[in-house]
């Protein structure tokens, strides 16, 4: 092995380390945490634009590597670029600390992550072209162990941090959950400066770069890589969701595996666990095994994991299936759709970066590297601008968000209440919307039919404690319900979301079906928490989390919590505000997405004709 082979996989496992312990608590912490950082404590963000806005940024994250390249094979080369990128990515773990010491937290987290993309997207293509570029034609046939070693040593990092990273946010809070993986960046910067003497500099193109990029040869390899790409982001944009819409399905599983109860973020490490399982396994194996009967190429590895992330997606739809009917599956079924979803990952995400590597000309190697990853950002945006078009805005938080900023900040504190507009656009009508507010906080929202809502509400809960502490069977309760009518003679139906969580919905007075006027009541059932069993690593953190500790501080308790302490059940009155494509649904979209990308990239690998090339 090359002499700078270690300090790259060093380098690369502290920078995974950083970047995945970041990502893992993103979308619960823009859900959850973010509202809390300032003394406001307002604002909190749906589960469908933190998905929206964790994929916007995944997005940035793969679209930097253009610049990255460019920078590498016209200009500075891979190290210098290495290492000017690396001082920004962080400067932006510096920009996500600073969230709730001054300022806007969250202005600081658009600076933040911002900043992230730029670094971390900037020095993907450079990093895996620069493993590359440590060998030549004598020790080429090393090259495949290498890029596993590579894919080995990012998801050792990514399996610390995914375990830890979740595990400070729930009891130290965002400040050390954030500010443990800028160290790690901090230190993978270091590693890398001290190989600078140990590594294989392949000085940037120039010219030359810009004569081979518009050369026949050039455009011929970048067309011909182009359509993988695209096959490859169907790939990523479902992939990735393991960090945001997965997450949001765990928690209304039973976590309880091996002996502990994981938190929601901490799930998706054994992705990691089975990515390090599976390398050798595959790589000894699976391929030598499959080989003999079927020549594996580099493409037929790919199609193959592409038809098993389908199955990976379709397990997770049976999974919210499940859920949707009120039931809390074991975690169990979740493990088993990420072994099928790391299986996939290993015959086509790490196919994929060897096979951009070696079918790039020379000078183009840092750019073909990041088409790939464009392909990732391609996916990314994809999901983000799904869950942009399936929420439904809130038609009384939109109001009150605009009522609040005319007001002056010394009024905003007092107890009062806000009549907002209906459909009709006036005051002073049936279809008016009535929101109170204390402390600067939204406490309770009053809709049209309050009276008729909250008599539906008291069936179902009535219900619920007649079977035994479990929702209803939907047909059994819309039967019930078939006597109440909203103030506009439209029909109220229930379904259930989860195990803890039943709607009450009308089509609200413009009389269609979601729209930002739907009427409704979320019913949470309070769920009984299990006898407390105190090990080891209780003694390492705080009596309680941080999220409660933090509203103490703000002294935040709506009236639904106030109530949920006496009753079993709360009640929270919403207009608008829910998603179009939701539950398994949601997932079954994607699941046929991925069929369907899987049997058009068959032809493509048929007709594909490869070159490979390697430096001298």
């Amino acid at each position: 092995m090359p002499p700078g082979v270690p300090h790259i996989i060093g380098n690369e496992a502290a920078e995974r380390f950083s970047f995945y312990g970041m990502k893992a608590v993103l979308a619960v912490f823009m859900v959850q945490y973010l509202h809390l950082m300032d003394s406001g404590g307002t604002g909190s963000m749906n589960e469908a634009e933190a998905t929206a806005r964790v994929h916007l940024f995944n997005g940035a994250v793969y679209l930097m590597p253009f610049l990255g390249a460019l920078l590498a094979d016209i200009f500075l080369g891979k190290y210098k670029t290495i290492m000017l990128l690396s001082l920004v990515y962080c400067a932006g773990h510096a920009a996500l600390a600073c969230m709730g010491v001054f300022g806007n937290s969250s202005a600081w987290l658009m600076a933040g992550l911002g900043l992230i993309a730029l670094g971390s997207g900037g020095i993907k293509p450079c990093v895996s072209a620069h493993v590359g570029d440590q060998f030549g034609e004598r020790n080429a046939h090393l090259l495949p162990q290498i890029f596993n070693w590579f894919y080995f040593s990012i998801n050792i990092g990514a399996f610390v941090s995914m375990l830890l990273t979740p595990w400070l946010m729930e009891w130290y809070g965002p400040h050390w959950a954030f500010g443990v993986p800028g160290v790690l960046m901090a230190i993978a910067t270091l590693l890398f400066w001290m190989g600078r003497h140990r590594f294989i500099h392949v000085p940037a193109g120039g010219m030359k770069f810009v004569k081979e990029f518009f050369s026949r040869e050039g455009l011929s390899a970048m067309f011909k890589l182009l359509p993988l790409y695209l096959f490859v982001a169907m790939f990523w944009a479902l992939f990735d969701q393991t960090g945001s819409t997965w997450i949001f399905q765990s928690q209304d599983m039973d976590r309880n595996f091996l002996g502990f109860e994981w938190l929601p973020s901490q799930i998706q490490s054994l992705n990691s666990v089975f990515v390090i399982t599976f390398i050798p396994i595959f790589a000894y194996l699976v391929y030598p095994a499959m080989d003999r009967v079927w020549r594996l190429t580099p493409l037929r590895k790919i199609g193959l994991g592409l038809f098993i992330m389908s199955g990976s997606f379709a397990l997770v739809a049976l999974i919210q299936q499940w859920i949707d009917a009120g039931d809390r599956p074991g975690i169990i079924w979740q493990i088993a759709a990420f072994a099928l979803l790391t299986a996939a990952e290993v015959m086509v995400s790490i196919v994929a970066l060897e096979y951009a590597y070696t079918q790039a000309p020379k000078t183009m190697k840092s750019l073909l590297m990041c088409f790939y990853l464009g392909a990732v950002a391609i996916g990314n945006f994809f999901v983000a601008g799904v869950n942009h078009f399936i929420q439904i805005p809130d038609s009384a938080a939109v109001q009150l968000e605009q009522r609040l900023a005319e007001m002056p900040a010394d009024w905003r504190k007092d107890p009062r209440t806000v009549v907002l507009k209906g459909l009709d656009g006036v005051t002073g009508t049936p279809d008016d919307l009535v929101q109170r507010i204390k402390d600067g906080v939204a406490t309770e929202l009053e809709i049209p039919g309050k009276s008729t809502f909250d008599e539906a509400a008291a069936l179902v809960e009535r219900m619920t404690a007649e079977n035994q502490g479990e929702f209803p069977k939907e047909d059994l309760v819309n039967a019930e319900l078939a006597r109440f009518k909203d103030p506009w003679g439209g029909a109220i139906r229930y379904q259930i979301l989860n195990s803890a969580r039943a709607r009450l919905m009308s089509d609200g007075p413009d009389q269609k079906s979601g729209t930002q006027w739907d009427l409704g009541v979320m019913i949470d059932l309070k769920q009984a928490a299990a006898p407390a069993k105190e090990s080891w690593v209780d003694k390492l953190h705080p009596a309680e989390p941080w999220l409660e500790r933090r509203k103490k501080e703000l002294g935040i308790q709506t009236k639904e919590e106030a109530t949920a302490e006496q009753s079993a059940f709360t009640r929270t009155a919403f207009s608008g505000g829910q998603t179009r494509l939701q539950g398994a649904a949601y997932f079954r979209f994607f699941t046929w997405l991925m069929i369907g990308t899987a049997v058009a990239f068959i032809p493509y690998a048929l007709l594909y004709r490869p070159k490979t090339y390697l430096q001298n």
